[in-house]
């Protein structure tokens, strides 16, 4: 049996699976427990940070309770968002395109489908030290690179080398995970694959002189969404006026964080007062101008950009083909303004 298939079984025996996870709720839904909102769980790809800001922006300003909604946010089980909503503990969730891969060629249809873009760009790149001089992926060679080891990541990484000219083979290859971006840098690692809104920034705020490569600036394919919020595509077809109501909160919430960067950083350290406040008014300021990019509606993806990336895939024998259009709508979003 395949491993996401496994997941998705072993997901739906433990019914416990809520009583072990922590729940975040917000002023804005913390007397939510009229009996006509209709209960929505959303669980998060990791711990709170700005790629969630509208989330809890719609919570704390009652967007969601507005909508006839009730929405609790959770972090998410070891086996990720996409396992929860596919099993039908959370409606929906955050994932990445490119994890996504996996769950859209297994033999049986796993119910899950992305309704929303977080972030309009692919903000992930390769963080080095200035000091180390890697300014293109040829300049690698010979660097210790923090690897997650997954192939779809290692293929990526030979890709931009190879076509920079470069070794791939020279470039070692670290297994390690790195929860400190900056401290690993001043040791022993000397490349990381991080999204800047967040570990980029916080390697600048740590003092770091560094330099970036972009893979959307490299490689077209490799713009793909990340992160993106998923649905369960059983239940959206069954409920589709609950799942337009809760998108268009949200988008309500993103479109606040955009227009107000400085007050939605203080309802995300509100409602999380664990998070470096510092680091999230500069990761806010700087995602308030990412979210929509140059496109007109939050959220929107495009399924010219969506396919591209999972056509690479196939013509790299990384994955089965994946059918054009398929993974994705844009039918729950509210209409641009």
């Amino acid at each position: 049996m395949k491993r996401f298939e496994r997941l998705i079984k072993k997901v739906i025996a433990a019914g416990s699976v809520f009583a072990m996870l922590f729940s975040f709720t917000a002023c804005g839904n913390a007397n939510a427990g009229k009996g006509d909102l209709k209960e929505i769980t959303f669980v998060l790809d990791w711990t709170p940070n700005t790629n969630h800001t509208g989330l809890y922006v719609a919570l704390d300003k009652g967007y969601y309770e507005e909508a006839g909604l009730k929405v609790t946010i959770v972090q998410p089980p070891a086996d990720g968002a996409t396992t929860m909503v596919a099993s039908g503990q959370a409606q929906f969730g955050v994932d990445f395109q490119d994890y996504l891969a996996p769950v859209f060629t297994l033999e049986e249809e796993v119910p899950v489908v992305g309704v929303a873009t977080i972030i309009q760009h692919n903000t992930s790149a390769i963080i080095s030290l200035k000091e180390d001089g890697i300014e293109s992926p040829k300049d690698l060679e010979g660097k210790n690179y923090a690897t997650w080891d997954l192939p779809v990541e290692k293929a990526m990484m030979q890709n931009i080398m190879e076509a920079d000219g470069g070794d791939y083979s020279k470039l070692n290859l670290i297994p390690e995970y790195i929860d400190n971006e900056a401290a690993a840098l001043l040791q022993d690692i000397d490349a990381i694959w991080i999204y800047y809104a967040w570990a980029g920034i916080a390697c600048e705020q740590a003092g770091l002189e560094t330099d970036y490569i972009f893979f959307k600036d490299i490689k077209p394919e490799f713009d793909f969404y990340s992160p993106i919020i998923v649905a369960n595509s059983n239940w959206i077809k069954e409920n589709p006026d609950t799942a337009k109501a809760f998108l268009a909160a949200t988008a309500k919430g993103y479109e606040y964080a955009i227009e107000n960067p400085d007050d939605a950083a203080d309802i995300l350290c509100k409602q999380v007062p664990e998070l470096d406040k510092d680091l999230v008014k500069e990761s806010q300021k700087w995602l308030a101008n990412q979210y929509k990019a140059e496109v007109d509606q939050w959220g929107y993806i495009d399924q010219a950009r969506w396919d591209a990336f999972y056509s690479w895939l196939y013509e790299n024998n990384l994955s089965d083909e994946i059918p054009a259009g398929y993974g994705f709508t844009n039918d729950y979003l509210p209409s641009a303004k």
